[in-house]
């Protein structure tokens, strides 16, 4: 999934930049507020990581102006304002979680997910297609009770695929919730990481999962192409 993560402090930005990279995560950061508001209305994020105190604009105000333009991606607050007055500000201005700094990167990876649940009913911890397995959690791939090795960009790749299924999604798409801001949009790289894919999860003697749709782009899926 995309995130984008607004914080000023350069050495907390980068703590946090680090732990959702290592959880899969495309990470996009914002170093003002200008710059946050700027990026949450031009790109399709999952989740906005907003410091509260920032340069130009303040968390809260981001949040005011993009839900006034009907930007409703899930936001959580970071902050040294712990006060419970701070909270009901974050929240009444559109904000859908509030964590207080200090805090530990394993609660933040876990209140993304929760935020994530929230907003998609459907969503769980562990995705299926026929008998494809990924686990969100213990980031593990099975297909017919064997375990697949995947890297981080195949395991993001693969996520994508699978919580879109059976609808097929565009290059365009995959490229904006797989690889971050500064991906070169030109490159072949996505075909590439298909063919990477369709090696570990299409072997020889399985039913194939992973079609390409003339026009479209691709679908993880049981049926035929």
């Amino acid at each position: 999934m995309r995130i984008l993560v607004a914080e000023d402090v350069a050495k907390v930005a980068e703590h946090i930049r680090q732990g959702l990279v290592a959880e899969g995560y495309s990470v996009d950061m914002a170093a003002d507020g200008d710059e946050a508001l700027w990026l949450a209305e031009t790109n399709p994020y999952d989740a906005l990581v907003l410091d509260v105190m920032m340069p130009a604009k303040d968390g809260f105000t981001v949040v005011r102006q993009l839900r006034r333009k009907q930007v409703m991606t899930p936001v959580l607050f970071l902050t040294a304002l712990g006060e419970v007055e701070d909270r009901v500000r974050g929240l009444d201005a559109g904000g859908d979680d509030y964590l207080t700094k200090p805090f530990s990167m394993a609660e933040l990876l876990a209140r993304l997910r929760a935020l994530l649940r929230r907003q998609r009913p459907q969503a769980s911890n562990l995705l299926r297609v026929a008998d494809l397995e990924l686990d969100l959690i213990a980031h593990s791939a099975m297909r017919g009770g064997e375990r697949i090795e995947l890297t981080r960009r195949e395991f993001a790749l693969l996520e994508f695929l699978m919580s879109a299924s059976p609808r097929a999604v565009s290059k365009t798409a995959i490229i904006e919730h797989v690889w971050d801001q500064h991906f070169d949009s030109q490159t072949n790289v996505v075909n590439v990481y298909i063919k990477f894919l369709r090696r570990k999860i299409d072997r020889p003697g399985w039913p194939r999962l992973l079609h390409t749709v003339r026009g479209v782009g691709f679908a993880l899926r049981e049926e035929a192409e």
